[in-house]
């Protein structure tokens, strides 16, 4: 399975953003636990979105409320929309895929990084 991530940029605190996650290689995009996960600089990557194969979500606590995970797997791909961005946004964001029931029981796949960027 390949994971291609986009949609990450420069935006300005308060902004939103839509990042996109295409999944290819793989048989059955359902069986896929899809997740999102954010290395901000200097620290380590951290978990910041999940849902599985039937829809179930779940988010890091200080993106709950202002963010949304969702998936289209007619597209296999996977969406992040991230709202009232905050500079404490500011991270590399990685796909990842996981084939058990949750993302939780382990990752897959990871998909290379996609900047995001948020000013003050």
């Amino acid at each position: 399975v390949q994971l291609q991530a986009s949609g990450g940029g420069l935006v300005q605190a308060g902004g939103s953003l839509r990042l996109s996650c295409a999944a290819s290689g793989s048989s059955d995009f359902r069986l896929n636990a899809m997740a999102w996960y954010r290395q901000p600089p200097g620290k380590q990557r951290e978990f910041v979105a999940h849902i599985t194969s039937d829809g179930s979500t779940n988010y890091r606590d200080s993106l709950e409320g202002r963010s949304t995970i969702s998936r289209d797997d007619a597209k296999n791909t996977v969406y992040l929309q991230i709202n009232s961005l905050t500079p404490e946004d500011t991270a590399v964001y990685y796909c990842a895929a996981g084939r058990r029931a949750t993302i939780f029981l382990g990752v897959d796949y990871w998909g290379k990084g996609t900047q995001v960027t948020v000013s003050s």
